[in-house]
């Protein structure tokens, strides 16, 4: 019986780590569903409104890159808001090759509303993202027309008839000075159904949407989608000039304007959505791998402890769940139950918010790894030297890769 006796220290020792590492990740969940700004919460929508005595002027700059599969859809809705005051839109033809520019005016011809002017500012210099320089060259555009706001929204995004109206009507009575909407994204095939959600589920994990709109808060962040700005604002926080290498340029767009002073406000969408189809996995990937590890700066160490993280709050749970019960660890596996349980009930909000079923809840650790796969993967290209391709265009410099659009 001797002969057992290390046997069983050892193995009893693994127990004990493998429920101490439960039982933190079990902690980890408690403060994530407490402490980080209740992000799981789907309602943090647009802020009180009112209308305002006079409606001030709004320039709409759309930068555009081989949109013409989906302008039919997006361009229309911006020609038809219904605003009260003097709005304009200028879309911005980034070098398109599939006709994107003509067809943009047809569709003006065609529905009327909105005037639209569309304009190529020709390739960005270096140090330029082509997004950010097209954005540059639309704002440019606009400070022709003095208007009071800019509207920066992408070429695959549809808004409702009255969405400039809210945002304008929002931003008024709250005196911010971005009002941004988290598009609503697509889902429809069974991939955009397990990764879609999850995206901005993590997204709200990152950056709790309670916090940005907090004045005083250092968290800072926007979706590129929809970002109604103060031009006034723009001028002063050198937007986009002072953003011109970020990577993310939502983000940085939010810190640039926080940095200056101002009050932003981000939220979840009623009246703006996505008509970009990621029909597949391997579309999703790209959208997500493109620019991940730039989110974490590009540093190996943070790339390691994002891994890290990941793992244990995300994969824990489910391996404690079946290590404990095939090793008759009842305390391991009821931790690893209860910490997956609440990681599917944070989750259940963002399903029905996008109108899903809600059996991809528990699925959740698996997308999670999906997430850290397109991150690593990220990293693999980045240290390939290969940059990062985007609608034909490849950016090499590590401050250079553009933010979807």
């Amino acid at each position: 019986m001797a002969a057992h006796g290390p046997r069983r220290v050892g193995q009893t020792a693994a127990v004990n780590a493998y429920l101490w590492i439960t039982v933190v990740s079990l902690a980890a969940w408690v403060w994530l569903l407490l402490g980080q700004g209740f992000f799981w919460r789907t309602d943090v929508r647009l802020p009180p409104r009112r209308e305002p005595d006079a409606w001030p002027s709004v320039c709409v700059v759309v930068p555009a890159r081989d949109e013409a599969a989906v302008l039919p859809e997006s361009l229309p809705s911006l020609l038809a808001q219904d605003y009260p005051g003097r709005a304009e839109i200028f879309l911005v033809d980034d070098g398109s090759t599939d006709g994107t520019g003509e067809l943009a005016r047809e569709l003006a011809r065609r529905h009327g509303g909105l005037p639209l002017t569309v304009d190529s500012p020709g390739e960005p210099p270096a140090g330029w993202t082509g997004k950010l320089w097209a954005v540059r060259y639309g704002i440019g555009l606009a400070r022709a027309r003095d208007p009071e706001y800019l509207l920066l929204t992408d070429a695959d995004i549809a808004h409702a008839p009255d969405s400039l109206r809210e945002l304008v009507a929002a931003a008024e009575a709250g005196g911010f000075d971005v009002v941004s909407q988290m598009a609503r994204l697509r889902v429809a095939s069974l991939w955009e159904r397990l990764v879609v959600p999850a995206f901005v589920y993590f997204f709200a994990q990152l950056y709790p949407f309670r916090w940005i709109g907090r004045k005083g808060s250092r968290t800072a962040a926007a979706a590129g989608g929809c970002v109604l700005l103060r031009a006034g604002m723009a001028q002063r926080a050198r937007v986009p000039d002072a953003i011109r290498h970020a990577v993310i340029d939502d983000v940085a767009l939010a810190r640039a304007v926080k940095g200056a002073g101002g009050h932003v406000w981000l939220g979840l969408a009623d009246r703006v959505d996505s008509v970009r189809p990621y029909p597949r996995l391997g579309d999703l990937w790209r959208m997500v791998s493109r620019s991940a590890y730039a989110q974490l700066r590009h540093n190996p160490l943070l790339l390691l402890g994002t891994v890290a993280g990941l793992a244990l709050v995300y994969l824990v749970p489910p391996a404690a769940v079946v290590v404990g019960a095939a090793g008759g660890d009842a305390a391991t596996a009821l931790a690893g139950a209860v910490a997956w349980a609440v990681m599917a009930g944070t989750y259940l909000p963002m399903l029905r918010y996008y109108g899903q079923p809600l059996w991809p809840a528990p699925l959740l650790p698996f997308t999670a790894f999906l997430y850290l796969l397109m991150t690593v993967d990220s990293a693999v290209q980045h240290y390939r030297g290969r940059g990062a391709a985007w609608k034909g265009r490849t950016y090499t410099r590590p401050d250079a890769v553009p933010d979807e659009g």
